[in-house]
């Protein structure tokens, strides 16, 4: 299953990144005599209610999702790991702050904060992957400051700063080793989070505006013809499973890895 689901999630990739200097057909294009038309040698995917090569917009709006995605994810990632690991070192009325600070944002239903942030600004690539980021770094950061706190706790950690050893080489050197298995499985979770967050968005016409598009844009523009052209939400539905589910498969593999190593 997890080679199943990389192989899945790196199709998806190429789909997106390298499909279209393959397929050629521009995915703005207006062909009003091409409207709604179903799956076909000559448009695979069918069209929209525009006559736009639905699957040409498809590998155009992978891209948009698929950056959105990894990139929120990363970001989030990264503020979850610093934050977390300082927590962890310097303890005290630092980590007494992370802990009224991650509260307060685990206070807000993350959709709810997610919609107030998104109808203040013009949504872009960019405000999304920030908007995201600041609303999907908590989970990282309290399981990096648990597990940062267990590692201080070492005998052989606590030898090191008696020694007065600098600790940016500890980090490095010793806890970056440790955190980078539950920093990986955050990180792809994370995608799959941002993916879903960015396609509700656009779903519900607060994330990418046109000319842009993504699959949550897509999926949108075809819910107001499902009942006759069930192809145009299908297929932008269906890129969002593959990517979501081998990114959850992935996710739960590397935890079993993990879980093992610790029973050793």
């Amino acid at each position: 299953m997890p080679f199943f689901s990389i192989a899945s999630l790196v199709g998806v990739i190429v789909f997106s990144f390298i499909g279209p200097y393959l397929y050629g057909v521009d995915p703005f294009f207006l062909n009003p005599q091409a409207i709604l038309l179903s799956p076909s040698w000559s448009h695979w995917f069918g069209t929209d209610r525009l006559g736009r090569d639905l699957l040409a917009r498809l590998m155009e709006g992978g891209q948009v999702s698929l950056i959105i995605g990894f990139a929120s994810a990363l970001v989030s990632t990264l503020i979850g790991l610093l934050y977390g690991v300082s927590a962890a070192l310097l303890r005290g009325g630092y980590d007494k702050l992370f802990i009224i600070i991650v509260d307060l944002f685990l206070t807000f239903p993350t959709l709810f904060l997610l919609l107030t942030l998104v109808s203040y600004v013009n949504a872009s690539v960019w405000v999304l992957i920030l908007i995201i980021s600041i609303t999907g770094w908590m989970g990282t950061a309290r399981l990096i400051r648990s597990e940062s706190f267990a590692i201080s706790s070492k005998p052989f950690i606590r030898i090191l700063h008696i020694a007065d050893v600098h600790p940016l080489k500890i980090i490095l050197k010793y806890y970056a080793p440790l955190l980078a298995p539950i920093v990986l499985v955050s990180f792809t979770f994370g995608v799959g989070g941002a993916i879903l967050a960015e396609s509700g968005l656009s779903f519900l016409g607060l994330g990418i505006t046109p000319p842009q598009m993504s699959w949550g844009s897509i999926l949108s523009g075809g819910k107001e013809v499902i009942d006759i052209a069930w192809w145009v939400s299908f297929f932008p539905g269906l890129m969002i499973f593959i990517v979501t589910f081998s990114l959850i498969n992935i996710s739960n593999a590397l935890q079993s890895k993990m879980n093992q190593k610790e029973l050793r």
